[in-house]
């Protein structure tokens, strides 16, 4: 039997009742959760193939946490640990990854000096409701950016604050480019990474990875409000067998912040 999560419920899918827009329009969808992820479920039963189904832009990793994903327009871009940008095969699997059609209803400026924490707090200003997912796109140039990778993993898997430990950290200068993400409510704790999860993909296609820092020149935000959640469960062993009890919050911090070199 298919195992499948929607949060319909109130207090965890928000439906803007003014609006005519389909489900699938306004949906952010998942497969597996972040803390699974975190304790080491580094393989998924879902292909990129499945996952595209339900979005164009999006973000996560690959099977054996091989690599950072950016999709973007519909391509699927994997920046693995030695820093270049491949183009993987749909068929290939995913433990995590998370997806929307990306449909703009708001588009502002961010100005000369931003930085990571001065475009969340633009965003925040720009799209306040923190109860629901926020989409974002920015087309940019950037003075510096700061991304990270991670290796493929071999069985038994270590967890994703061990492997956090041997990541290749990429420091880019003069660089255009297209951050893009999610914004996700509190709620999420556990489930997904609530607050800010960006990954970056250069103009070029040749670099990018998971944001730590920046600071651009020019860019022009977009955001994208989402009122539905949809999440797949992998029906897979590893699965079936983890301990999600533990709260992982302070892991995944660790995790999403590290900026130490490989």
């Amino acid at each position: 039997m298919k195992n499948i999560l929607r949060m319909t419920a109130a207090g965890l899918c928000f439906i803007w009742m003014t609006g005519c827009a389909s489900p699938i329009q306004n949906t952010v969808y998942q497969t597996s959760t972040i803390d699974a992820l975190l304790a080491g479920v580094y393989d998924g039963d879902k292909t990129l193939e499945e996952v595209r189904e339900h979005g164009d832009l999006g973000l996560g990793t690959f099977q054996h946490l091989d690599g950072e994903m950016a999709l973007l327009d519909g391509q699927f871009y994997q920046v693995k640990v030695d820093g270049r940008v491949y183009s993987p095969n749909l068929k290939g699997k995913t433990p995590f990854a998370e997806v929307c059609n990306f449909t703009p209803e708001k588009a502002f400026a961010v100005i000369e000096g931003t930085d990571l924490e001065g475009l969340e707090a633009l965003v925040d200003r720009q799209a306040p409701n923190q109860n629901q997912f926020c989409a974002i796109r920015i087309e940019g140039h950037f003075k510096t950016m700061k991304t990270r990778s991670v290796p493929a993993q071999q069985k038994p898997y270590p967890s994703l604050k061990e492997v956090a430990k041997h990541q290749a950290v990429f420091d880019m200068e003069n660089v255009a480019g297209t951050v893009l993400g999610f914004r996700s409510p509190p709620f999420m704790k556990g489930t997904g990474v609530p607050g800010y999860h960006l990954h970056f993909i250069s103009q070029d296609r040749t670099r990018g990875g998971h944001i730590l820092a920046f600071e651009m020149v020019t860019g022009t935000a977009q955001v994208d409000m989402l009122d539905r959640f949809e999440m797949d469960l992998p029906n897979t062993e590893a699965f079936a067998m983890v301990d999600l009890s533990p709260n992982r919050q302070q892991e995944l911090k660790s995790v999403e912040k590290n900026t130490a070199k490989r």
